[in-house]
């Protein structure tokens, strides 16, 4: 794998992004569980972009800014102390999007348990950054196929719906957990590659966003 290449994959499969992801897929396999008829309707959309502001970009934003104040090194944040102050925003941000899920009530269970299960991996990643460094990323992909397996525990016959010119395409959850299973691997791949851990450190990631859904799971 070439860095170039490591670089775009680390970007794509950043783990505050993963809950968006999530989201668009449980939109297109259930938007009536959200009140919407497609993923494309105006409530949707706005759980779609409320989300993917409070969990990326104001995170990303308060991260950037922590640079020029000199609370960071670099951005890429390779000494694991950099990783605190980040740790900490992001939990903040992520905290308070579980709050508003669980007192709204009307939210699908399952983006809930989600929500909840990458706010435990974060500050799971936190406490295990004090004593070793951990892959926030793999921490992401951990969670994620943890969450498209429990996507097809509860949809087994189900598939993802892709508009395409002369039709549509219906894709199986089980291809879906596959290909993810497969953005996994490169994504610990991609920070091997890049140096910004060790085998160790990616392999911890998987697990601990592994568990951390599976508690989110139990605990809602």
């Amino acid at each position: 794998m070439s860095r170039t290449f490591a670089h775009i994959i680390s970007f794509v499969a950043h783990p505050l992004l993963v809950l968006s992801y999530i989201l668009v897929l449980l939109l297109v396999l259930d938007p009536y569980a959200f009140g919407a008829r497609r993923i494309t309707d105006p409530q949707a959309m706005v759980l779609l972009i409320s989300v993917f502001v409070c969990t990326f970009v104001l995170p990303g934003f308060a991260v950037a800014l922590m640079k020029p104040l000199g609370l960071i090194k670099n951005l890429q944040m390779h000494d694991k102390q950099d990783r605190i102050g980040p740790y900490i925003v992001s939990g903040v941000f992520f905290l308070w999007l579980v709050k508003n899920l669980l007192s709204d009530g009307q939210t699908p269970r399952l983006f809930v348990v989600f929500t909840l299960g990458a706010t435990i991996g974060l500050f799971l990643a936190f406490l295990i950054n004090i004593f070793s460094k951990i892959s926030a990323h793999a921490v992401g992909m951990g969670g994620f196929v943890a969450m498209l397996l429990l996507m097809v525990v509860h949809w087994n016959e189900s598939g993802v719906v892709i508009p395409v010119p002369g039709g549509i395409l219906q894709i199986s959850l089980l291809v879906v957990l596959a290909l993810g299973i497969v953005l996994a691997g490169l994504t610990g791949t991609a920070r091997l590659v890049l140096r910004a851990h060790e085998p160790a450190d990616v392999y911890r990631g998987y697990v601990v966003g592994i568990l951390a859904v599976l508690i989110g799971n139990m605990a809602v």
